[in-house]
């Protein structure tokens, strides 16, 4: 009996201990990678001032080939909106909107994916001789539970390789 009292115990206070150190991690997490493209800026930046075009390259496309994708809004610029449904886990739903455009020097997009939370991404085009320096970025809010928080812990490695693969594939594109 004092076994199973000692185990409950230790049960419990591992428990206490994760969620108390789970609350005590960040909220918000960023994610950035970049890569120099063998292009000037103007020519990186329609690949990215319009969702369409990012469809191209993105490195979630192809994942699910029943996604099913809707553009609403203008065709380039603040105002592109896509929206996406998915049965992969790993496209799920949600929707970007472009709500910042600078010409030939950033994008920044609003994500919301649903009961999964929302996020900030953004792109930065950064002229280096003939080429161009491209950051893509993000941030989340993995909201206020220990929970989220812990899985922030692991979004560089799960949202930073699939940005890493967008990346290799905006240069093809752009360079090809």
């Amino acid at each position: 009996m004092r076994l199973i009292r000692n185990i409950l115990i230790g049960l419990v206070a591992l428990v206490a201990v994760v969620v108390i150190v789970g609350m005590l991690l960040p909220r918000y997490v960023s994610v950035e990678r970049e890569v120099i493209v063998d292009a000037p800026p103007e020519e990186v930046f329609p690949h990215l001032n319009s969702l369409q075009a990012f469809s191209e390259w993105s490195p979630w496309s192809g994942i699910d080939p029943e996604m099913q994708v809707a553009y609403s809004g203008p065709e380039e610029g603040v105002g592109n909106v896509m929206e996406w449904t998915s049965e992969h886990p790993n496209v799920g739903n949600g929707r970007q909107e472009i709500v910042e455009s600078v010409e030939n020097e950033s994008v920044r997009t609003a994500l919301d994916f649903g009961d999964m939370g929302t996020a900030e991404a953004w792109w930065r085009l950064t002229p280096e001789g003939d080429s161009t320096r491209v950051t893509w970025g993000m941030l989340a809010d993995m909201g206020g539970g220990p929970i989220g928080r812990w899985f922030g812990l692991m979004m560089d490695g799960w949202v930073g390789a699939d940005y890493e693969r967008g990346l290799a594939r905006l240069e093809e594109t752009v360079e090809g």
